[in-house]
């Protein structure tokens, strides 16, 4: 039996550790928080989106950075091996919109409490408010880790499982490229991503609560079009925020950096322009006294009117019976193209994942080992690897965290104590 140490209990750690465990290892974890999986809690608004029941291929296209380097992991334990893995335990899954599954009860303490649960069967010991200070190496081979109180542990491996800088309330704070950098590994550049978009207009924080659904976003640089999808989106007191945004912001942040980008939003993407001119015609056709002011309570949600109305130049005031075909025109064209600039993305503080991390040209992906260090592994957000939302970068930490446990089983399988 081999010891091994896994840094961080994280969705990656814990996962990793279940695995080691199940497969033969001692196994030991250190999380430097007073619970596990505090991250993991938050996640998709504290119901913790999991994974993804999309093909196995779709999830390489849900990729952004490095999507080859997973071919391995991915393909070795899929989407549907992580919600049988719950199932088996107990935990039963939902499947919703756009293939994003979810603990059947909502509740991310579920998923956390399934991880806790089995790790404690497998008699995982489980060390927190145990910060690791450094990892040691002799020889370009990992000997053990140094904590914070100056006590040296000892270990066969090393699974290093810290996340990455999102979130910092959770406790992160980049302890994994530190150890990283210390042992000569190369670390890209690191930014906040899947994060909310900052606007310049100043009506957008009148509109600060409201959440739009059935909505199409598009992100345009110039005339050429960088994103385009349908969801929900939430405005904020400095812009833009929910799946939809989240999402655009994992495509054009770095476009973003450079230039200003024009956001327009279909608010009713449903309908043609002919259509909704038609639409609109009834309505004003029912209320022909009516001022315009008063006229777009069936269309359009009551605190978004006064916006439309005041974008629209057409005067507030005006009767219904007298508003021209042009005005009108004007009107379809806004509700079809509701125009907001983008000046930048929002910080760690709101950033979901981290993009960049330990550079995978240095990472075996088949085992997760360090190329530089023997025994020392990556997994999860600490890598440079992010995916849009919908489960995938859950996916990537339990797949990661699955072949880096695996390869430990494949390596000690013959060793004695």
């Amino acid at each position: 039996m081999s010891r091994v140490l896994i840094v961080g209990a994280g969705a990656a750690g814990m996962y990793a550790a279940v695995w080691a465990a199940r497969n033969g290892q001692e196994v030991c974890v250190f999380e430097k928080n007073e619970k596990a999986g505090k991250k993991l809690f938050i996640t998709g608004k504290g119901r913790c989106n999991l994974t993804n029941a999309c093909d196995v291929e779709d999830l390489f296209e849900a990729a952004r950075s490095n999507p080859k380097f997973l071919y391995s992991s991915f393909y070795t334990h899929t989407n549907q091996d992580v919600i049988d893995f719950f199932e088996e335990l107990g935990m039963k899954t939902k499947t919703e919109r756009g293939g994003r599954v979810f603990p059947a009860s909502d509740h991310s303490s579920d998923v956390i409490r399934t991880l806790e649960q089995e790790m404690k069967r497998l008699k995982v010991e489980l060390r927190l408010n145990c910060r690791v200070e450094k990892i040691c190496q002799e020889n370009g081979t990992f000997t053990g880790v140094l904590l914070a109180d100056g006590t040296m542990e000892t270990g066969d491996a090393c699974i290093v499982a810290t996340g990455g800088m999102s979130y910092p309330s959770t406790g992160a704070s980049g302890d994994g490229y530190r150890f990283a950098g210390e042992m000569g590994h190369a670390i890209t550049e690191l930014k906040p991503s899947l994060v909310p978009i900052q606007t310049e207009e100043e009506w957008v924080p009148q509109l600060m609560g409201l959440s739009l659904r059935n909505v199409e976003l598009k992100v345009l640089d110039g005339k050429r079009q960088l994103f385009c999808e349908m969801g929900e989106m939430l405005f904020t007191h400095y812009g833009v925020s929910g799946p939809l945004v989240i999402s655009a912001s994992a495509d054009v942040g770095a476009r973003l950096e450079q230039r200003k980008l024009k956001l327009s939003v279909d608010l009713k993407p449903a309908l043609s322009e002919e259509r909704l001119d038609q639409r609109i015609l009834r309505d004003f056709q029912e209320q022909k006294n009516k001022q315009f002011k008063n006229s777009l309570g069936k269309l359009l949600p009551s605190k978004l009117i006064p916006v439309i109305v005041k974008l629209s130049e057409i005067p507030p005031e005006k009767k219904i019976n007298e508003i021209s075909r042009e005005e009108r025109g004007r009107l379809v064209y806004l509700i079809k193209h509701l125009e907001m600039t983008a000046v930048n993305l929002r910080g760690w503080n709101e950033a979901i994942i981290t993009k960049g991390g330990v550079s995978v040209k240095e990472i075996d992906p088949g085992t997760m080992e360090s190329r530089k260090i023997k025994n020392l592994y990556f997994v999860g957000e600490v890598l440079d690897l992010d995916a849009v939302t919908g489960g995938f970068n859950l996916q990537i930490a339990w797949s990661t965290a699955y072949a880096a446990a695996s390869n430990l089983e494949n390596k000690y399988t013959d060793r004695r104590e």
